[in-house]
């Protein structure tokens, strides 16, 4: 069955660094965007980090010169990597991959930043 693999994901202090992973599974149609996503408690799920197959990147204002996403293009395993990590980077993250029929969502991951 198609879904996503997450992993990674803990506690980190004020100014570490995490990394997150998810790789796509089962999924037969073209890929074209993956991506992750956070939430907090009473907020809308915010877009953290996008790339595109074709390499286009985007990040959030809030994660612009701190995370790197990337894609293995081997088996479009994606990650995040978390630098400088603050406290409001707190949140449970999603892996995300829309495809021309389905969007896939990651179960998520709990990230918290506390010392």
């Amino acid at each position: 069955q198609a879904h996503l693999e997450e992993s990674g994901g803990g506690l980190v202090q004020p100014g570490g660094s995490l990394r997150l992973s998810c790789r796509p599974s089962g999924i037969t149609d073209e890929l074209y965007l993956l991506g992750w996503y956070r939430q907090t408690p009473g907020k809308e799920r915010e877009m953290v980090a996008l790339i595109r197959v074709a390499g286009n990147i985007n990040y959030s204002n809030a994660v612009q010169g701190r995370f790197k996403i990337s894609r293995d293009n081997t088996d479009n395993t994606i990650y995040l990597q978390m630098n400088y990590v603050k406290p409001e980077d707190t949140a449970v993250y999603y892996c995300y991959v829309p495809t021309g029929t389905q969007t896939y969502w990651g179960r998520g991951l709990q990230v918290t930043v506390s010392s």
